[in-house]
């Protein structure tokens, strides 16, 4: 049972770092089914692969043990768990690769919250409900999914294909989002386990699903099969999962938008932003629009009264918000026309989603400040790699001029929920190495009155293919 992980980080052979496993050795370690070896095929600056082997002993893994399942005593004994991916492998991970998936590297601290390009290859993984349940799973997590189904035997041409594919992942994340993605995901698709199943399990499931779990499209079918579809214990999960969902805006969060709307207002900031981008909208003449991160709605009652606009989607992570927007836009009230015009989903901006596709431009308005940096890479991904519309708007604000707000204490950012705030030229930089990744042209433009200084209070990236 193979797993091979692959980077071009340079230097590539920092992923001995990440993984606590110098490249140079190969380390065994002894597990209650077999034992678990870690050594490096590849190991130059331009390019490193780690490989975790499994050598699976049946013999202790029935050992005083009888079969449950009326199949006797052979099936215990010739059955595909030592060539194929399964728990066993989650099981190696957690264990051989344990400070990595927490997260934690000690002689390069820097590098675990850094998203490296990363490939993982599972020569033998069970699929059993075929390669599109694998890109269902993998691909709104951002992975390019490459995978051939391996035939039962060569020889016999006439005879179906296996349950198993020759998968080939790729994807920009860190190392421990990888490994926890592995671990949720390979039980899932093998949907099996060889370990009975408890209450322990939902926690090591929200555990390592934290974070992006409750945002994946097929997060119940995910939670059944992570769970052996032991069906008390994926309803408590996922009872779980929604309560943190529903918690993603708080009272706190909407007294800290109106703490920044009011900051703003003496300059009209909001409403130059949104008025700036509805125009803009309307000169490059976009039919279909798609509104990330929508909020409550405050721009897509702009786009409304654009009657070129022929369709408008509005997508936001928080169930919450989205009923605010509704409410803001009296969606229930529009006339027909209009009702069937607009759109509002629950969706991440940071996991790849079919419903992102098909739209001329996309907005990002006042969003990107409020990710993690090493999730930024994500968000880049979903929209200018996957979902791909000719047009996208991104606002965020210019730190720079923060001073000139009197009521906002030095050294402060605008919103206390904001990660970062950039300068006009790291706004600039960025945005030039993303037009230049994703074969875009960027113009930029300041919103706002300007400073001979510091600038407009917020900046704008438009980005057109």
């Amino acid at each position: 049972m193979l797993l091979n992980i692959t980077t071009t980080h340079q230097p590539a052979t920092d992923l001995g770092y990440l993984l606590h496993k110098h490249p140079d050795k190969c380390q065994s370690f002894p597990m209650t089914f077999g034992q678990a070896h870690v050594f490096y095929p590849e190991s130059t600056t331009e390019r490193c692969t780690a490989t975790l082997l499994l050598d699976i002993n049946p013999v202790e893994l029935v050992r005083g043990k009888s079969s449950g399942k009326g199949e006797g005593t052979l099936s215990q004994y010739v059955n595909d768990r030592p060539y194929s991916a399964s728990s066993f492998m989650s099981v190696a991970i957690s264990k051989v690769f344990r400070t990595a998936l927490s997260g934690r590297c000690k002689d390069m601290p820097e590098l675990v919250d850094r998203a490296i390009p990363l490939t993982v290859n599972l020569p033998v993984l069970p699929c059993r409900a075929g390669i599109s349940f694998l890109r269902e799973l993998l691909e709104p997590l951002g992975y390019q999914v490459e995978g051939e189904t391996l035939p039962l035997d060569p020889t016999f041409s006439e005879w179906e294909d296996s349950v198993y594919i020759d998968a080939t992942l790729h994807n920009t994340l860190r190392l421990c989002d990888l490994l926890s993605h592995l671990y949720v995901l390979i039980p899932v698709l093998d949907d099996d386990k060889h370990y009975w199943v408890g209450e322990e399990e939902i926690d090591k499931l929200l555990r390592h699903g934290e974070g992006w779990l409750n945002n994946h499209p097929i997060k119940e079918q995910i939670t059944k099969r992570y769970l052996k579809r032991r069906w008390s214990l994926a309803r408590r999960a996922l009872e779980q999962l929604s309560e943190e969902d529903s918690q993603d805006i708080d009272e706190k969060d909407i007294v800290q938008d109106r703490e920044e709307a009011a900051l703003e207002k003496p300059i009209s900031l909001n409403q130059q932003r949104l008025e700036l981008v509805a125009e803009t909208l309307k000169n490059y003449r976009v039919k279909r629009v798609i509104d990330l991160g929508c909020g409550e709605g405050k721009l897509l009652k702009y786009l409304l009264k654009n009657k070129s606009i022929e369709q408008i989607m509005g997508v936001d992570v928080s169930y919450r918000t989205l009923e605010i927007a509704k409410k803001r836009l009296k969606l229930e009230d529009l006339p027909f026309h209009q009702k069937d015009k607009i759109k509002l989903i629950q969706g991440s901006l940071i996991y790849r989603d079919k419903r992102f596709n098909g739209y001329d431009a996309a907005t990002v308005i006042e969003v990107i400040e409020h990710l993690d940096l090493n999730r930024l890479v994500a968000l880049e991904r979903v929209v200018f790699e996957f979902a791909q519309p000719k047009l996208v708007i991104v606002t965020t604000p210019n730190i720079e001029y923060n001073l000139r707000f009197e009521s906002l204490l030095s050294g402060k950012l605008r919103h206390r929920d904001h990660r970062f705030e950039w300068t006009r030229q790291e706004f600039q930089d960025w945005a030039n190495k993303v037009a230049n990744r994703f074969n875009y042209q960027v113009t930029f433009q300041g919103i706002g009155n300007e400073d001979d200084e510091v600038g407009t209070p917020t900046q704008m990236a438009l980005f057109a293919s």
